[in-house]
């Protein structure tokens, strides 16, 4: 990533770390809150705040999107792969479609707090991975696709152990001839600063998780970086 700026600055939040974008990303252009289609799952409410790491201050009209797998280890538009297999692929169309769904996936623009909040389910794993969802903070010049400028922060966003435990023995999660690795057995989270994108999740229900969670972060962001995780091409090429 780029932090190079006209006139350079310390930072007076923590810049979070970019990660990969993986092989699963796409551009449905969904401006949708609720992502989770109908798919089985604990409900998860979740909320970001996209902060400018040079001031402080929120970044407002930023296009945040979202995608992660459902609650069997499966992306929309990838639904046939078998998610109890490994795979070797971590780049971006490195693994070729098998359908046109649109579960799990979808944008927002933050608003004058820097915030975008989504409803979707928590999410489950595939072989090979810590529970994750796939973040990209887009700078636009408004609330306009036409307006897009750059990707600025690419990211993955991990919960905390006891949470997903919880999640994983829940009848939607069960049954899987793999089993989910902790964070830190997943070598993303380790070797790209997983530790600093972990939610704080809070459970909604008194007496049962079954109610659902919800799960917060501050991700402090360079505006003027330009990512190398996901480019602006990308988003016109793995367009639905």
């Amino acid at each position: 990533m780029d932090y190079t700026s006209a006139t350079p600055r310390e930072p007076v939040c923590l810049l979070t770390p970019e990660q990969i974008a993986g092989p699963y990303f796409r551009n449905p252009k969904l401006i949708r809150r609720n992502i989770s289609e109908g798919q089985d799952g604990i409900p998860l409410v979740l909320r970001l705040v996209i902060v400018d790491a040079m001031t402080g201050e929120p970044v407002t009209g930023a296009l945040v999107d979202i995608w992660h797998c459902n609650a069997r280890g499966a992306y929309s538009g990838w639904s046939k792969v078998n998610p109890d297999q490994e795979v070797d692929a971590d780049s971006i169309g490195s693994i070729p479609r098998t359908d046109d769904d649109t579960y799990l996936r979808g944008g927002q623009f933050s608003d004058n707090k820097g915030v975008v909040r989504f409803t979707t389910v928590y999410p489950g794993f595939y072989a090979g991975r810590a529970l994750h969802i796939h973040v990209a903070v887009r700078i636009t010049g408004g609330n306009n696709y036409l307006e897009e400028r750059h990707v600025a922060w690419v990211g993955q966003l991990y919960f905390p152990e006891v949470a997903s435990r919880s999640v994983l023995n829940a009848k939607a999660y069960s049954g899987r001839t793999v089993t989910a690795p902790t964070n830190a057995q997943d070598e993303i989270y380790a070797n790209m600063g997983g530790e600093a994108s972990t939610l704080t999740v809070h459970s909604i229900g008194r007496d049962t998780h079954e109610d659902g969670f919800f799960g917060h972060l501050t991700i402090g962001i360079d505006t003027f970086a330009v990512s190398t995780q996901i480019r602006p091409e990308d988003f016109d090429k793995y367009t639905v």
